[in-house]
């Protein structure tokens, strides 16, 4: 099974730095090469502040925390990946979100898929995202076992919920997955959770009392074998830019949408024109700041 690609929306755009002054910092032999080579070359973290560079799909991390691999209500996952980093701040939330995870009935935890890579920027597979070390996959299977070996890490599989392509919730569906969910949105350090539209609107239905978590919970492509979390950019990390905040409300007609678009598809455009392919991103479009991050000794 391979888990579904972890796309999510970019947000808004980093700042624009100069290209002139960028280029001049690129040593030669990087110059051409695409950025995700370059990231995903690199085993180890910078020796530098921990900070985030520019958006979530298009920025890199310095001075990277890994969360252990193991923790008493967590188990990251796929460790031959190499995607267990973060900033302290995702660090720090997942294990929160670990210990209420595990006093849900029937499970003893959480599983935790990709963050980012040690030094952050794109990776060679499954994300346009987890660029700047502030998102995170949950995996939807309940977290049981809290002493898997590394081999069950890289052979288990995730469970998916969803039926008739996203429309609707299958039988794996529980309230427990609503409630990690609901917990994770309430956290105001989190910005918003990605998950397929029939979760959402399954939420929507059986929700009762304050609702208002409800608007972190954002449906998109995707994301029936986990779902996606997203935080804010933490506070005077000034290099890291914050996407657009939610629309106002709980978001439940515009995830309705997106279920009754999945049922009645809309007739495609017969002037449509076929998407230009996008270019391969190099360090010139990286935030000046991810030649430093790249450049930077590791550390130990």
């Amino acid at each position: 099974m391979t888990l579904a690609s972890c796309q999510g929306p970019s947000g808004t755009a980093a700042p624009e730095v100069s290209k002139a002054a960028t280029a001049a910092a690129i040593p030669a032999a990087w110059a051409d090469k695409s950025a995700k080579s370059l990231f995903g070359a690199v085993s180890r973290p910078s020796s530098q502040r921990d900070e985030s560079f520019g958006s979530y799909a298009k920025g890199c991390l310095a001075g990277a925390v890994q969360l252990p691999e193991s923790g008493p209500t967590w188990q990251a996952m796929r460790l031959s990946r190499n995607r267990n980093w973060g900033t302290p701040e995702l660090v720090d939330f997942l294990e929160d979100l670990s210990r209420k995870g595990a006093q849900l009935p029937g499970w003893n935890g959480i599983y935790i898929g990709d963050m980012s890579q040690p030094r952050g920027g794109p990776m060679s597979s499954g994300h346009a995202s987890h660029q700047i070390g502030l998102d995170a996959d949950i995996w939807m299977l309940p977290g049981s076992d809290m002493h898997l070996s590394p081999a069950a890490r890289e052979s288990l599989s995730s469970i998916s919920l969803r039926r008739n392509a996203g429309a609707f919730v299958n039988d794996n569906w529980t309230p427990q997955h609503m409630a990690l969910m609901k917990a994770a949105a309430s956290d105001p350090r989190v910005a918003r959770i990605f998950v397929f539209p029939g979760a959402k609107v399954q939420m929507c239905k059986t929700a009762t009392g304050d609702r208002a978590w409800l608007n972190k919970i954002r449906p998109w492509y995707g994301h029936h074998y986990h779902f996606h979390v997203r935080l804010h950019c933490p506070a005077g990390m000034s290099g890291c830019v914050e996407q657009a905040p939610p629309p106002p409300g709980d978001g439940c007609a515009e995830a309705q949408s997106w279920v009754d678009n999945i049922l009645n598809p809309p007739p495609p455009n017969p002037n449509a024109k076929p998407a230009p392919p996008k270019p391969e991103l190099t360090l010139a479009g990286l935030p000046a700041q991810c030649v430093s991050v790249l450049q930077s000794p590791s550390l130990p």
